[in-house]
């Protein structure tokens, strides 16, 4: 067994071991539970960590528009925090400043702002608790955003409406309309929409008293784990199951899966598609790549309940999608193309959707070759999601749509092998180096060449347990043994489809 493939076999350990799943903590759920809950565990902890992810310019987060919702997070925290007296007066009352004058700076005219989840929620409602503090110039919300949507949410929650599942997820924006939602009650592990700053919000209402000790102890877990700090989203099970054996799978890593695993995926699949974890709805995605990673590990099932995402034209991520997924529509073409190669008869019935499926996503790659998506800041991730489901399902009429990408990805790499949309990141890299192996016609010397730079980037940076988060939730966060996956995926391609071009530079 060579170290890579034992890498990979103790990383499909690991989800067995925690099976929750790996999330980066995050600076706008840490900094929820800073305000709602000060009680819990981990509470100066998670001060420390908003004062000590503070940038030099006061904001917190990534560029492009991505730091507004934890800046507005964190500041919003910390002058909750300086007012109860939780930590240092000298210490939270500047960098709370500092980050009022950033959003001051920057909610005028901010940049464009990405497409994260409930992004018209969470900004309104965080301008709004900032401005109740009492700041001498209150702050503005962005030009065309208004509270809106906020109030109808707020307004649903106070007439006793249930909202809907997807809406548990963020569910701490709903204030003190919030407390009357009866309708809302915590899963069997004790989370509220798999998000710990929505269970927080919960719990600070009217909560059953058997409910609520269930929804503490489960604050009281993701608290412990982290040392403080919490992540966007957990748990994450099926999710990162599923994408985990896909990357490594399809690259051909040989892995050891755990016969419960496969059991727990195949058992996670419903008639109305698959959620990526306790407390969230189901979602085309993860049904996707669930349905996926079972046919390639020759267990394949039949993927009719991925027609409730059907919307005609494309398939949407879950009922009442605003906007549409390149990477879902990509996701969903791999599952289905999948299945068909295991059951060719099927191909009459799923042929003409793969077909549609095919054109729509060709239709949307830019005129640079790349494509982006609202799930992942890098335009990597989505490249690589649509050349390889069009270059294995798509048939020889998107070949020239991989060769577009492709010299996309070539024309974009760095000097010292990597790729990033903001530096060289192992992540980008190693979608970039699939980009150019793993899909479509044969890779030609440059895509060769290139990889196999890449890989030495790769090998260099060596085995990270942390990355910096580009996927995209409330804020960017990163689950970590997904990419960690696709990293192993990447330097196993290399090594078995360079044509001895490895061997020959090592």
């Amino acid at each position: 067994m060579t170290d890579l493939t034992r890498r990979a076999n103790g990383l499909v350990a690991e989800l067995m071991a925690k099976p929750w799943g790996q999330v980066s903590p995050s600076v706008y759920e840490t900094g929820r539970l800073v305000t709602i809950a000060p009680w819990l565990v981990g509470q100066r902890e998670r001060v420390a960590y908003l004062l000590e992810e503070q940038r030099g310019d006061g904001c917190w987060g990534a560029p492009d528009g991505y730091g507004l919702v934890p800046t507005l997070s964190a500041t919003e925290a910390l002058l909750a925090a300086a007012e109860r007296g939780d930590g240092d007066p000298a210490a939270l009352m500047p960098a709370a400043l500092a980050g009022l004058e950033a959003l001051r700076r920057v909610l005028p005219e901010p940049p464009e702002l990405p497409d994260t989840p409930a992004i018209e929620l969470i900004v309104p409602h965080l301008v709004a608790l900032i401005n109740d503090h009492g700041c001498a110039e209150p702050l503005p919300l962005p030009p065309g955003m208004d509270g809106t949507r906020l109030g109808l949410v707020r307004r649903l929650l106070e007439s006793g409406g249930e909202p809907p599942q997807k809406l548990l997820h963020v569910f701490e924006v709903a204030g003190a309309a919030g407390s009357r939602a009866g309708a809302v009650r915590p899963t069997s592990i004790g989370t509220v929409g798999a998000s710990p700053a929505a269970t927080a919000a919960w719990l600070d209402g009217l909560a059953p008293p058997d409910s609520a000790d269930s929804a503490r102890r489960h604050l009281e877990a993701v608290a412990k784990r982290y040392g403080g700090p919490v992540p966007v989203g957990l748990p994450i099970t099926v999710f990162e199951r599923a994408w985990v054996l896909s990357w490594l799978v399809r690259a051909g890593v040989p892995v050891e899966v755990p016969p419960e695993m496969t059991a727990d995926l195949r058992a996670a699949i419903g008639p109305d598609g698959t959620p990526a974890g306790a407390g969230l709805p189901a979602d085309a995605d993860t049904t996707s790549v669930a349905l996926y990673a079972l046919a390639l590990l020759g267990m394949p099932c039949e993927p009719g309940s991925l027609t409730t995402f059907d919307t005609g034209a494309h398939f949407c991520t879950w009922q009442g999608e605003d906007g549409f997924s390149v990477s879902v529509n990509a996701h969903v073409l791999d599952a289905l193309g999948q299945y068909v190669l295991a059951r060719p008869s099927a191909a009459g019935t799923y042929g003409p959707v793969m077909a549609r499926v095919a054109r729509w996503l060709a239709g949307l790659q830019q005129a640079d070759g790349s494509w982006n998506d609202r799930w992942h800041a890098s335009p990597y991730y989505a490249t690589l999601s649509c050349v390889l489901a069009l270059g294995e399902f798509g048939g020889p009429q998107y070949a020239g749509a991989v060769l577009a990408a492709r010299e996309w990805v070539l024309a974009t790499q760095r000097d010292d092998g990597s790729w990033g949309r903001w530096t060289g990141m192992p992540e980008e890299t190693a979608y970039a180096v699939q980009a150019l192996l793993l899909s479509g016609p044969e890779p030609d010397e440059r895509c060769v060449r290139a990889a196999v730079h890449g890989y030495e980037f790769l090998t260099r940076v060596g085995d990270l347990s942390d990355y910096p988060p580009l996927w995209h939730d409330k804020d960017l966060y990163t689950p970590t043994a997904i990419v960690r996956a696709a990293v192993l995926a990447a330097l196993h391609v290399t090594r078995t489809r360079t044509n001895g071009e490895f061997t020959r530079k090592k």
